[in-house]
C-alpha cells in the first residue's frame, strides 16, 4: 500500500510544502520506498510510495507530458497490460511501465468514465490543472481508503485521517454518532467517520471538486441477481475466474507472497498462486498458544503440498494485549473485537521478511455464504416458519465453535437469536449482531445519551439500502449488509 494526501484551495493562495510534509510524514509507514510533493497556487498533493511495479520508474506524484493532469494514487490497476495496449492503439505515449501511468492517460482518454475500465483496488486523487479541479476515486468494494474534509471551500484528502490532522487546518474532534454507528455495527458507515467534519469516500463512489464544491456520485454498488437454475457452465466459468484472478494479482516486480490460514478459502488461493508464479511461493499463518485457537497442523499440511516456503508467527499470552494500542492507532477508529491484532502481528512479520503483496481469502465467505452468520439466519427463519418446532432451534447451537460450548446452547442461546427480530425487518440476518454489540452503550455517560437522542443507528442503515434490496433472497440481504457494513470497513 501507498499513501496519498493533498489540499485543494478554493482561493489562489498556496499550499506550503511544509504542511504537504507533515501530511506525508504522517503517512510514512504505508510508504517507505519514497515521498514526492507537488505544490502549486491552488493544488497540493503528496505521496508516500511502497514500489511494487517499476520500481524505477513510478514515482509519484505522476503527470501527462504536460503537466496539465497530476495524480497521487494507492493500489494496483490490474488489467493495466490490457488497458495499456488499447491507450497506446489510440495514440497514448508512455514513459514507464506503471500501472499508475495508465490512470493518467485513461483520464486523459476517457475523463470520468475511466471507472468503468478498472479492475483493481485503488483509491486515487487527479488533479485537472485545465479544470482547476481535482477528481477523487476509490474502488468498488474500498478495499483502499480515502479520506476527507472540507473548510471554507477548502479540501483537505488523505489515506489515513491522522494525515488530515497532521495538516495543522482540520479540526481534532469526535464525531458521537460516529462512535455510536461503531458499537452498532463495528465500524462507522461511510460517509461518516469517528471523527467529527472528516468523511470517508464511499465504496464505489467518486467525487469532483471545483471552485470549493464537492460533488459526490456512484459508479458502481453491489448486486445479487439470481437466476432461476444455475448454468450448466458455472463451475468451469467460476474456476476460470478464480485462475484469471489470482494471475493478475501475481503481475508485479517483487515476490507476491499469501496468508494461509489454513481454511478453503486461503489454501485455494496459495495453490492458484504457487502454481502461478515464478518464484516460490512464501505463505505466512499465525498460530495461537492457546491449543483451541491452533491451526496449525491444516496450515502445514497445505504448505507442504503447495511446496511453500512457509513461515510462521505465533501469539503468545499477552501478544495481543501488547500491540492493541499501536492497532487502534492505525486502525483510526474504537475496536469491539481483537481480530485486528494477530493481522497486525502477522503482517509486521510479513514485512520482516522482505515481503511488500501478499494475497487472501477476504471476501470469500462473503461471496460464498461461508460465515456462521449466514447459517443462524437460515435457521433463525426456519424457527418462524416452524414456531412448534423443539428440534430446529436445537440447530442453532452446533454454530460459532469459537464460543465455548457450555454458553452456545440452551433455552436461553436459542431464544436469544429467535427473539432478536422478525425476518420481514431488512436488517434480520445482523439484528443478533447489531444487538448485542449495542450492549456496549450501557458504558455511556448521561451526557453522551442525551447527545444521541434523535439518532437511530439501525433506521439510517434501513433508510440508506437500495431499493433492489427486498427482492433479493434472505442470505443475498445478509452478504449485502455484511460487504457494506464491516467487510473492508
Amino acid at each position: 500500500m501507498c499513501g496519498l494526501a493533498g489540499v485543494a484551495r478554493r482561493e489562489p493562495r498556496g499550499v506550503s510544502v511544509a504542511l504537504l510534509e507533515r501530511m506525508a510524514t504522517a503517512l510514512k509507514h504505508r510508504g517507505p520506498d519514497g515521498f514526492g510533493l507537488m505544490a502549486d497556487d491552488r493544488v497540493g498533493l503528496a505521496h508516500a510510495r511502497l514500489a511494487v511495479l517499476d520500481l524505477a520508474g513510478g514515482k509519484q506524484p505522476m503527470g501527462n507530458e504536460d503537466g496539465s493532469v497530476r495524480l497521487v494514487y494507492n493500489g494496483e490497476v490490474f488489467n493495466y497490460r490490457a488497458l495499456r495496449h488499447d491507450l497506446e492503439v489510440r495514440g497514448h505515449v508512455f514513459r514507464t511501465r506503471s500501472d499508475t501511468e495508465v490512470i493518467v492517460h485513461a483520464y486523459e482518454q476517457w475523463g470520468e468514465r475511466m471507472l468503468d475500465c478498472l479492475n483493481g483496488q485503488f483509491a486515487f486523487a487527479i488533479y485537472d490543472r485545465r479544470r482547476q479541479s481535482l477528481f477523487l476515486a476509490r474502488d468498488r468494494f474500498g478495499i483502499l481508503p480515502l479520506y476527507y474534509a472540507e473548510r471554507d471551500g477548502d479540501l483537505y484528502f488523505a489515506s489515513e485521517v491522522k494525515a488530515l490532522l497532521a495538516s495543522g487546518e482540520v479540526e481534532r474532534a469526535l464525531d458521537p454518532e460516529g462512535l455510536d454507528e461503531v458499537f452498532t455495527f463495528w465500524a462507522a458507515q461511510p460517509p461518516r467517520t469517528p471523527f467529527r467534519g472528516i468523511r470517508a469516500l464511499e465504496p464505489g463512489c467518486s467525487a469532483r471538486w471545483q471552485d470549493g464544491r464537492l460533488s459526490v456520485r456512484r459508479y458502481a454498488a453491489p448486486d445479487f441477481p439470481e437466476a432461476a437454475h444455475e448454468s450448466a457452465d458455472a463451475l468451469p466459468t467460476l474456476d476460470e475466474l478464480l485462475r484469471s484472478s489470482v494471475r493478475l494479482r501475481l503481475h508485479a516486480d517483487v515476490p507476491v507472497g499469501g496468508y494461509l490460514s489454513g481454511g478453503i478459502d486461503s489454501s485455494l488461493v496459495c495453490a492458484l498462486a504457487a502454481a502461478g508464479s515464478p518464484h516460490t511461493l512464501r505463505t505466512f499463518s499465525v498460530t495461537f498458544e492457546d491449543p483451541s485457537f491452533d491451526e496449525s497442523a491444516f496450515q502445514q499440511a497445505v504448505a507442504a503440498e503447495v511446496q511453500s516456503r512457509h513461515v510462521v508467527q505465533r501469539i503468545g499470552r499477552g501478544d495481543i494485549a501488547a500491540v492493541f494500542p499501536e492497532v487502534v492507532r492505525h486502525a483510526e477508529t474504537p475496536l469491539v473485537r481483537t481480530a485486528p491484532a494477530p493481522l497486525y502481528l502477522l503482517s509486521r512479520r510479513v514485512r520482516q521478511e522482505g515481503i511488500k503483496v501478499v494475497l487472501t481469502g477476504e471476501g470469500s465467505d462473503e461471496a460464498f455464504y461461508g460465515y456462521d452468520l449466514f447459517k443462524d439466519t437460515a435457521v433463525r427463519l426456519l424457527c418462524w416458519q416452524r414456531p412448534q418446532s423443539r428440534h430446529v432451534p436445537r440447530l442453532l447451537d452446533n454454530l460459532y465453535p469459537e464460543i465455548a460450548a457450555a454458553a452456545r446452547s440452551g433455552e436461553f442461546w436459542r431464544r436469544y437469536f429467535v427473539s432478536a427480530g422478525p425476518p420481514d425487518d431488512p436488517l434480520f440476518s445482523h439484528l443478533p449482531r447489531f444487538r448485542l454489540t449495542s450492549r456496549i452503550k450501557g458504558l455511556y455517560t448521561g451526557d453522551f445519551r442525551a447527545s444521541l437522542a434523535h439518532f437511530d443507528p439501525l433506521a439510517e442503515l434501513r433508510g440508506r439500502l437500495p431499493a433492489r434490496f427486498a427482492d433479493w433472497s434472505p442470505l443475498a440481504r445478509a452478504a449485502y449488509l455484511e460487504i457494506t457494513t464491516f467487510l473492508f470497513l
